[in-house]
């Protein structure tokens, strides 16, 4: 039996994740997959009835479950709040309650969509990246951290970047065997020559590719490296790097894909794992069925594969989404003018991918 817990969370999260469960659904009921789905509030939605961005019961079932689906939390609504009652805290409770150390980023151009990416048909085409985030350390948690008053009534504003040596080695083992499985490419992506703590960064990393010689290590700034992105982004395998560049990275890279709204993302700690599309809740569009699910479909193809070793279903989906898109269904985020394309609601986009496995 396999135990799933649900967070959808706000605006879109509802909406996208409410498609991949629905897709997800289809696959093991064909497939005579046993499970269960608990679904509970998290973000703006836990502090509307909870006054609390996750509650003890929703963090309790995330711990029981096997793996978590996540949609997204946040908005304009929420933003006057204590940051320790905005609905991100829940995202980063999960991450750290969890262990969640290794978030996985592809970041793929479908040829279908190479016009809906702002770069040059020939600059994007045949992109294809991982990006291995560290998740749970970094100066989203480094301590001391907060707004402190001044003698001379000034304030100060701290966030402490900090990594042990373990932190690095784990997340860099992760890189190297998903590199193994690719193109044996890792690209170590740091602030070495100012940062001591990504120095010692770099020089973790090093070790651990001493244990990988059939991959090919290199090392790049993070202001070069965002600039090379956009410059030469077929030429990137895997990059591993810190939680707040993996972030900015990350969102950069799915320009590069065309929208952000194709990017699914994998949060794990061996096979415990949580599955979400890397965008925002979108407020603005929320309840107006046009918010793109293929993100939030192929993280739970993700999870199929990397939770539970079920490479032939999530293989199914992923194939599917790659049919629909040939078919030329799009969501306004990736749609254009080009013939044969349809421009797609959420719901329909979402049977449309069920439709494709039916088939």
């Amino acid at each position: 039996m396999i135990k799933l817990a649900l967070f959808a969370g706000d605006g879109i999260g509802s909406e996208v994740a409410g498609e991949a469960v629905n897709v997800l659904k289809f696959l093991f009921d064909s497939n005579s997959v046993r499970y269960e789905i608990e679904e509970d509030l998290v973000g703006g939605a836990s502090y509307d009835e909870y006054k609390k961005p996750i509650t003890e019961k929703a963090l309790k079932l995330a711990k029981d479950a096997d793996a978590v689906i996540f949609g997204a939390v946040g908005g304009p609504k929420w933003e006057s709040l204590p940051i320790e009652l905005r609905p991100e805290k829940a995202l980063l409770t999960l991450r750290y309650d969890l262990e969640l150390y290794a978030n996985l980023r592809p970041a793929r151009i479908y040829d279908e969509l190479i016009d809906a990416s702002p770069l040059k048909k020939e600059v994007v085409q045949g992109t294809d990246m991982m990006i291995v985030r560290e998740l749970t350390g970094g100066i989203y948690f480094g301590q001391p951290r907060g707004v402190f008053d001044l003698d001379d009534g000034q304030k100060k504003g701290v966030n402490t970047l900090v990594y042990t040596t373990k932190e690095i080695e784990r997340i860099a083992k992760i890189a190297f065997e998903i590199a193994r499985k690719r193109r044996k490419k890792v690209l170590s992506v740091d602030k070495a020559n100012v940062l001591e703590c990504t120095e010692l960064w770099r020089n973790v990393v090093a070790g651990v590719a001493k244990d990988y010689k059939d991959v090919e290590l290199t090392n790049m700034y993070v202001d070069n490296c965002s600039m090379q992105l956009i410059r030469q982004p077929k030429s990137f395998d895997v990059i591993v790097t810190t939680n707040m560049f993996g972030d900015i990275l990350s969102d950069e890279s799915s320009m590069v894909a065309g929208s952000i709204g194709m990017l699914p993302s994998a949060s794990l700690n061996g096979k415990k794992g949580m599955y979400e599309p890397i965008h925002g809740s979108a407020p603005d569009i929320a309840g107006l069925n046009k918010a793109n699910p293929l993100a939030a479909i192929l993280s739970v193809a993700m999870m199929l594969r990397y939770s539970f070793d079920m490479d032939n279903l999530a293989e199914k989906i992923e194939n599917a989404v790659e049919r629909v898109i040939k078919n030329g269904y799009r969501t306004a985020d990736i749609y254009s003018n080009a013939a044969g394309t349809k421009l797609t609601g959420t719901k329909e986009m979402g049977m449309a991918v069920i439709e494709e496995l039916k088939k």
